[in-house]
């Protein structure tokens, strides 16, 4: 049963999060996405890779950029 409301909590998050990351509509899509992803890879190994490309892709951008993280 949990790992049922995880999956369908994670789905959601990531549906919703992936309407919120159109164009010309406001709201917190991509973080919605990541913590759907988060939730999900647990469970869905798809979600695990793409999470740690996620994370890989994060890092490249605040090295090129030259932001620290903290």
């Amino acid at each position: 049963m949990r790992k049922l409301v995880r999956l369908s909590l994670g789905f959601t998050l990531l549906i919703v999060g992936f309407i919120l990351s159109l164009p010309l509509v406001p709201g917190p899509g991509i973080a919605l996405m990541i913590l759907g992803l988060v939730v999900l890879s647990e469970h869905v190994p798809w979600a695990r890779r793409l999470l740690v490309w996620a994370k890989r892709k994060a890092k490249r951008t605040r090295q090129r950029f030259g932001v620290s993280r903290g």
